[in-house]
């Protein structure tokens, strides 16, 4: 037990030191009165709009987690399922690349329901790889919009084609159950990475924007992989670093980039900070009280 705590406050460090790097880094690239004075002038009426799309995305993805569980055999509402993905949603914030989200939803389920705790986790593994799927593929798309990169358009649809391919192969080979609701859950991933680069164009337009937006489309879904990165804050930093890094390679502004990544950030935070209400009102999942991060991980080292 001392040892599974020892390595969770290396864990926390190692993200904490991350995030104050990445944070570091970018202030020395940035002006944050510049940033501080364009926020000033954003257009409200489409920052609301970002702010639904976000919204929206939040909607599907739930309902997206929903049918990979109902692929296990665990068929609960989508208004239980929901209450507890915005739970998820605050923890992954907060908590990414530990416990977080995830690690709670998995303990919740196997709590509850009839269902080994690996059967969950193996669902919530192909929720999140159907959304790195659907990522790919409309930066694959935005690719091919983008001359100025020199990537030949039948490169980029060979590669699409290919990965799409090969991880329908692999489902077909170790996950046959997965592939039976292929079409209805990375119809619903392709939907929340849609609804997420809405939110983005939403924010060029809030700051009036009226250039080309691919580059900068571009830059804000590769800076979304850097949720696998362990850190805290929802990736603050490591986001913004890749958005100058970006636009500094495309010779971009790179305080509308690093901009455009913050009111996102924030957008994301707001969202997930609905689940607060169920922190509160913990009766709401059907229970008295929400299990320490100790509890919910001594549980899944059980099950392993």
């Amino acid at each position: 037990m001392k040892k599974s705590k020892f390595w969770t406050y290396v864990k926390n460090i190692f993200k904490i030191l991350i995030t104050v790097a990445a944070i570091y880094w970018v202030s020395q690239k940035i002006s944050f009165t510049e940033l501080k004075s364009a926020l000033e002038k954003c257009n409200p009426l489409y920052l609301l709009l970002a702010l639904l799309s976000y919204a929206t995305s939040q909607l599907i993805a739930s309902s997206r987690l929903n049918s990979f569980l109902k692929v296990i055999g665990l068929h609960i509402s989508e208004h239980y399922n929901l209450r507890l993905y915005q739970v998820g949603l605050l923890y992954n914030f907060f908590l990414p690349g530990g416990i977080g989200g995830d690690g709670y939803k998995i303990y919740f389920l196997k709590k509850h329901y009839a269902v080994r705790g690996r059967r969950v986790l193996t669902a919530v593994f192909f929720d999140r790889l159907s959304g790195l799927w659907a990522l790919g593929i409309i930066t694959g798309c935005l690719i091919m919009f983008m001359p100025r990169l020199a990537i030949p358009n039948s490169l980029t649809f060979g590669v699409l084609v290919v990965g799409t391919v090969t991880y329908i192969y692999f489902l077909q080979l170790f996950f046959k159950e997965f592939l039976s609701k292929f079409i209805i859950t990375h119809t619903k991933a392709l939907a929340v990475q849609s609804f997420q680069t809405l939110s983005a164009i939403a924010i060029l337009y809030a700051l009036g924007f009226d250039g080309k937006f691919s580059p900068y489309l571009l830059i804000f879904l590769t800076s979304s992989l850097v949720a696998i990165v362990p850190s805290i804050l929802g990736g603050a930093g490591l986001r913004e670093s890749l958005a100058a890094f970006g636009a500094t390679y495309f010779q971009l502004d790179p305080h509308l980039a690093v901009l455009v990544s913050l009111i996102f950030l924030m957008i994301s935070l707001l969202v997930a900070s609905s689940g607060i209400y169920y922190i509160l009102r913990p009766q709401r999942l059907g229970i008295n009280k929400l299990p320490s991060a100790e509890e919910v991980e001594q549980e899944l080292e059980n099950e392993e």
